[in-house]
């Protein structure tokens, strides 16, 4: 499908989101999506069709006849709209910053949800479902302040990062791990068994970049679902676990790990690049106020860091909010990895225009640029007392 020309009833640019027509629709394609794929599959349905799936599937048709375009005829063609076609192509009333040239609601290669379509269905929504990893993550600060047991948090923050696959011998572990006290009831809630769809030939593997489980594709070959670690190549296999020999396998839900082991692993690389610096770092200070407290040494600065590992650059600006800052915190940034920027080299000026205007003062970073300037912090810092 060619790009359409601008109905005659889009607004204006620089109009609010909730004048466009096409974000609510927008929201409603990549639910469906997401339900589909996590209830009964897209390659695999049957009729009747889910009601979020049916009501894109009307409203897609009903913003095609509108604007004079082709609708699809029918589930599996709107599915592979959104397999094929990038979402600028739609015949959809969407502001500029909305989704880039290149953005799909689904892989080309597996036909899975998008990290941009999760985006658009888990954080642009205010149903419980669609907010579970915060749900989670808030429960389990609940849990470890009632405990006054700080490390509690910081330890179960870490095993959702370094662990989201665990066999049963690790779920064990997991279980007997008594620095883990206050939480050990909500893992047992979040780990869940792996579907089979995720099993070749009675084995399963994880990535050595995430560790999470990959997706076999075909025959031979695996996927995964990070974007980050597809776009580096074929993925490395971290583990192949055997389905006779691990026992029930347990993973975490996908907003977890899209939304707390995905980022984690990218706060964990810059936890590692700044203590070589020789900078001190405290992670998820304060239960979680935010991701990383750098200290400088001599009586140097206090920053306070959190890690934005979002692929709409946009969806982050909307959902901007200043660092809370503990006292005695000097400056506050928030950071991206710089592979973001890959597929969006205007991230970080898209991000800047749709800011609110409570957070105009924040400041995106790159993980890349963060280390630079903390390279500067340190000269000057030395040069201070070298004076």
């Amino acid at each position: 499908m060619s790009r359409l020309p601008a109905s005659t009833t889009t607004p204006p640019t620089g109009s609010p989101w909730s004048a466009y027509r096409g974000i609510p629709l927008l929201h409603t394609l990549a639910g469906a999506m997401v339900e589909l794929s996590e209830t009964t599959g897209l390659d695999s349905f049957a009729l009747p069709y889910p009601p979020e799936t049916q009501r894109a599937l009307d409203r897609t048709v009903l913003a095609c006849l509108t604007r004079g375009a082709r609708p699809p005829r029918s589930v599996p063609e709107l599915i592979a709209w959104c397999r094929t076609r990038p979402v600028a192509d739609w015949p959809l009333d969407l502001p500029p910053d909305a989704v880039s040239a290149q953005d799909t609601l689904l892989d080309e290669e597996s036909g899975l949800p998008t990290e941009l379509c999760r985006e658009w269905a888990l954080r642009t929504a205010d149903s419980a479902a669609r907010l579970e990893d915060r749900e989670i993550i808030h429960t389990a600060m609940r849990l470890c302040r009632e405990a006054d047991d700080p490390v509690a948090y910081t330890n179960f923050r870490r095993l959702l990062v370094d662990q989201p696959v665990l066999t049963s011998a690790e779920a064990f572990h997991v279980a007997c791990d008594h620095s883990l006290a206050p939480v050990q009831e909500l893992i047992g809630q979040i780990y869940q068994p792996a579907p089979a769809g995720y099993r070749r030939r009675g084995e399963f593997a994880t990535c050595a970049r995430c560790r999470t489980l990959l997706v076999p594709v075909d025959a031979y070959d695996w996927w995964c679902e990070r974007d980050y670690c597809r776009r580096l190549g074929v993925p490395g296999i971290d583990r192949r676990l055997d389905a006779d020999e691990t026992g029930t396998l347990l993973q975490l839900g996908r907003p977890l790990r899209q939304f707390v082991t995905w980022p984690g692993r990218a706060e964990a690389e810059l936890e590692r690049e700044l203590h070589r610096l020789g900078l001190q770092v405290e992670m998820w200070p304060g239960f979680d106020a935010y991701d990383l407290r750098l200290t400088f040494p001599d009586g140097g600065p206090v920053w306070a860091v959190d890690v934005k590992d979002w692929a709409h650059p946009a969806l982050l600006g909307r959902h901007a909010t200043p660092v809370r800052r503990a006292p005695g915190d000097d400056e506050a940034f928030w950071v991206v990895p710089s592979h973001r920027l890959l597929d969006q080299p205007d991230y970080l000026r898209i991000f800047n225009r749709n800011r609110p205007p409570h957070a105009k003062e924040l400041v995106l970073l790159t993980d890349r640029q963060l280390l630079v300037r903390a390279g500067r912090q340190l000269v000057a810092n030395q040069a201070v007392r070298d004076a």
